[in-house]
């Protein structure tokens, strides 16, 4: 404890007055302060002020504390109050996720059995799709019969007819390369096809008049023109002239010259210039010229171009070798005959058969007659 609290008679001097401030100061009697005489000092300063002070800072501290204190709880209750409305709202959110998940499930299992009923109706449909396809087969079969019970005796005349003429034009072509025969057949044959009342060969004249067409197109409009020319100059062979007889020398007046016209009737002399035949077997020499020329044509229109080349440079052998090459004739025919040599025919032969092919199969499939079947089998076809 502090000294403020006990007693002190010197606290004072003598005829001093208590301090009223001073709450602990003990009041001293009168009859003792006359009997001192001791010498006056000043009295110590009281010490209740450290004391105070020390409240008050003490009184302070604990105010703080307090309001620190109250504060922490404060902001405790505040955070307190914000995590529930956090743990609010999420349970809000959780119980909007379940209800959505519930809904899910429910569309989930509608659209399940949306697909099962989906599932269910498909089969249906496969079922009667198979079922309208067996029907569809069993009509084709009736179709099928009811058109070979319909188709008559002249459809059958016709068509056989038709596969003559295809058959013929096919065989033509192949044997003596003559375009325009089998062109005219295919012609004839496709108006046969045209009197046919069954409309399933209908497509058939599709493929003759392609046929046709082909066969129109294989040979070019050179080609005649070169046969016209290969005939012309056939015909003016027998007008071209010769290579003339070794000429008569000039007369001349040595002695020489009056010796071999002496011997002349009695030794004469002629050149053969080391030509196959003589110049002077003229007619010989024309028909070899004209054979040539009609190999040359033959080969023309079988499409052989060595032989057609080949028999064009005889000619021209011939007409250098045997005939007069100063003649403006004779010089107009080889020119001919370069121009008939640079036009070679270059087209390939038109392949036919198809058109015939198809028919037999036609007729296979409607079962006109059994003839028709087995040339319509495989191997059974003639090109």
């Amino acid at each position: 404890m502090s000294n403020v609290d006990k007693p002190n008679a010197s606290a004072a001097p003598e005829g001093a007055r208590p301090d009223p401030a001073a709450p602990d100061a003990v009041m001293v009697e009168p009859s003792v302060r006359a009997t001192r005489t001791a010498p006056t000092r000043p009295a110590p300063r009281p010490r209740g002020g450290g004391s105070l002070a020390l409240a008050v800072l003490l009184a302070l501290i604990a105010v703080g504390a307090s309001g620190y204190i109250g504060w922490r709880q404060w902001q405790q209750e505040q955070g307190s109050a914000a995590d529930n409305q956090s743990v609010a709202s999420l349970q809000q959110r959780v119980a909007t996720l379940e209800t959505t998940l519930t809904t899910l499930g429910d569309q989930r299992s509608s659209l399940n059995q949306r697909l099962d009923d989906a599932a269910q109706v498909n089969r249906s449909l496969r079922e009667e799709l198979l079922g309208q396809a067996e029907r569809t087969r069993h009509l084709e079969d009736a179709v099928a019969k009811l058109a070979e019970k319909t188709l008559s005796g002249r459809d059958g005349m016709l068509l056989d007819e038709t596969e003559s003429l295809l058959r013929m034009a096919g065989e033509r072509y192949t044997l003596f390369h003559d375009a325009q025969g089998a062109a005219a057949a295919y012609a004839l044959a496709d108006q046969t096809l045209a009197a046919v009342n069954d409309g399933a060969f209908s497509g058939l004249r599709q493929s003759v008049n392609a046929e046709r067409e082909a066969l129109a197109k294989s040979q070019p409009a050179s080609q005649a023109g070169a046969l016209q020319q290969l005939v012309a100059l056939r015909g003016g062979l027998a007008d071209l002239p010769l290579k003339p007889l070794d000429s008569h020398a000039a007369e001349a007046t040595d002695a020489w010259s009056r010796i071999r016209r002496a011997l002349a009737g009695v030794v004469s002399v002629q050149r053969d210039d080391g030509a196959p035949l003589a110049v002077a077997d003229a007619r010989f020499a024309r028909e070899l010229a004209a054979l040539d020329l009609a190999q040359a044509q033959a080969a023309l229109l079988a499409y052989d171009s060595k032989g057609y080349a080949a028999a064009l440079q005889r000619v021209d052998a011939a007409l250098a070798n045997q005939f007069d090459g100063s003649a403006p004739a004779v010089q107009q025919a080889r020119e001919t005959l370069k121009q008939l040599a640079s036009q070679l025919p270059a087209n390939p032969p038109v392949q036919l058969g198809a058109a015939l092919t198809e028919l037999r199969n036609l007729r296979a499939v409607h079962a006109l007659s059994p003839a028709s079947a087995s040339s319509a089998a495989p191997g059974g076809a003639r090109p």
